[in-house]
């Protein structure tokens, strides 16, 4: 594998805030090993391995979060349609017993 490659993708893994201990574990065990020269094939394949299994399970609980997020939003826009059209009903409710009201006050006698 390229050296330059391994390093800027050390490098990129380096930049998220990791909590899982065997990924921290194998993220600095690489860090380091970098710093004192390049890593043998055997570390890199169990370097590559760790990337492999923390950023895939991390990729489908983004997944999942983003499957939620999408359905709420279809949600909420199901809501707002429902709500426009029940206001366009109120408004012509108004606007017809409006009529109502004011041909009646056009009747009265006096006005």
């Amino acid at each position: 594998m390229n050296d330059d490659r391994l390093r800027a993708l050390v490098a990129q893994v380096g930049a998220f805030h990791i909590t899982d201990r065997a990924m921290r574990k194998a993220q600095d065990a690489a860090q380091s090993a970098l710093a004192a020269g390049p890593l043998d094939p055997h570390a890199i394949d169990a370097y590559l391995a760790a990337v492999q299994r923390y950023f895939s399970g991390f990729e489908q609980e983004a997944r999942g979060h983003l499957r939620d997020v999408d359905r709420r939003l279809e949600h909420l826009n199901q809501v707002q349609f429902n709500l426009t059209a029940e206001r366009g009903v109120a408004v012509k409710r108004i606007e017809a017993t409006r009529a109502v009201l004011n041909e009646l006050d056009a009747m009265r006698p006096g006005t």
